[in-house]
């Protein structure tokens, strides 16, 4: 088949394959692309996009994580590491024979409009022209550099190249940052170096892997209360279980629970109350392997590592095909172009308690709109019409933080429920 009458999906990962089974179920041709060598996305350690590490597991839970339509091996444990991931990712698409679609070792360079079609440049050379794309490249893979005073004579990463706690070995070392790769980093560090630090400039929320002898995020639906109630009842019943973060150094947090991403580690704190981690304010300048605090103390450093998180990376296509705006596309449910039928964007959301289940809905009501494109439905047609009213909104009543990284979030129940509405708007005759 031409590939003029079939769509090209951009990516390997959870997102790009729940992709490729919804449009292989629904009967739609299309062409997947992994520059990597295997599928897996980020959760494939020998990915050079990966950024998981050799101590790294899921901080969400299997059973709230998993797809719904492909659960995890009964004896997988609660939060397991990338590598049983790994070949969970590869399962998943020998199961729904959508291994046969993918083309790996294939990048996507460039992407332009043809007409009404996407010309698509890959790394090969060869350029290919598809009837849509499908962009499910990730968020997590394009390191935010901070901008620090000084220069630096120690060695400085960022937590996308690290890999293994050997690199801290025998070294005083400065972690800029927290969110859960940093904590996580931070308590591989203390078996390893001579001295660890963390530098934060925000304070968080913490929560633990398990309440009452049960993962945490299991428990969260038990009760149902109004949102302003059930942040208090949260974050009251989270201070039974986890210590005070500031006790300990970190700065109070200028937000309540769930208006940004928690962290979800014990761990980190049962180590600062060890005094196995020392906490800094934000650097202010650095002089060699001197660093200098906001608060005006100073210590020396051998290595910095930057947990400062990730920016979004669509480097193929020109940003005026994204509808950008405020830090990221804006798309009706985070996926659809109001201007275009024929782009999407795959699994650009983060939510408490989403999982890959909540991305699989996402990219079921793609396909079931693709579908309708297909047969030039007349719900094909009235939905044209509501991509170009204004989107709804998907926080919940949440006052998420003006960050860039918070642009694409949104309330998981909202948003969950939404879509399964839409999901049956196309399904019903």
């Amino acid at each position: 088949m031409s590939t003029t009458n079939k769509y090209c999906i951009i990516g390997g990962g959870p997102a790009g394959l729940c992709m490729a089974k919804n449009l292989k179920e629904l009967g739609v041709p299309f062409d997947a692309y992994e520059a990597a060598s295997e599928v897996g996305g980020l959760w494939n350690i020998n990915n050079e996009r990966s950024s998981v590490y050799e101590t790294a597991h899921l901080i969400s839970s299997k059973k709230m994580t998993e797809f719904k339509d492909f659960p995890m091996p009964d004896d997988t444990p609660d939060y397991p590491s990338h590598r049983i991931l790994f070949k969970y990712f590869v399962d998943y698409a020998h199961h729904f024979k959508i291994w046969e679609h993918y083309i790996l070792n294939t990048s996507v360079e460039k992407i332009e409009k043809e007409d009404d079609k996407w010309a698509v440049t890959l790394s090969s050379g060869e350029t290919k022209v598809y009837k849509g794309v499908l962009i499910a490249n990730g968020t997590l893979s394009e390191p935010n550099m901070p901008q620090l005073k000084g220069n630096f004579t120690g060695e400085i990463i960022h937590s996308k190249e690290y890999k293994s706690p050997e690199i801290f070995k025998d070294k005083r070392v400065l972690i800029v940052g927290a969110g859960n790769s940093g904590c996580d980093i931070a308590v591989d560090a203390i078996h390893h170096g001579k001295s660890v630090s963390m530098s934060v400039r925000r304070g968080y929320h913490f929560v633990p892997k398990y309440v009452f002898g049960k993962p945490a995020d299991t428990l969260g639906g038990l009760i149902k209360l109004p949102r302003k109630w059930k942040q208090k009842f949260d974050s009251f019943l989270l201070g039974w279980f986890v210590l005070d973060a500031e006790k300990y150094g970190f700065p109070k947090a200028d937000y309540k629970l769930y208006e940004s991403h928690p962290i979800v580690n014990s761990l980190i704190l049962h180590h600062l109350g060890h005094g196995d981690i020392s906490m800094k304010t934000d650097i202010d300048q650095i002089d060699g392997k001197k660093i200098t605090f906001k608060d005006g103390k100073s210590e020396e450093f051998d290595l910095i590592l930057l947990s400062t998180g990730y920016k979004l990376h669509y480097p193929f296509i020109d940003q005026k095909h994204l509808n950008w705006k405020d830090g990221s596309p804006q798309l009706y449910l985070n996926a659809f172009h109001p201007d275009y039928d024929n782009l999407f964007i795959v699994g650009l959301l983060e939510a408490t308690g989403l999982g890959w289940e909540g991305r699989n809905e996402q990219a079921k009501l793609i396909a079931h709109f693709i579908k309708a494109k297909e047969n030039n439905s007349d719900k094909y047609k009235s939905y044209l019409e509501k991509l170009k009213k204004p989107f709804p909104d998907m926080r919940g009543g949440y006052n998420y933080l003006k960050l860039d990284r918070m642009a694409y979030y949104v309330h998981k129940d909202t948003y969950r429920n939404y879509v399964k509405k839409e999901i049956k708007f196309f399904e019903n005759a």
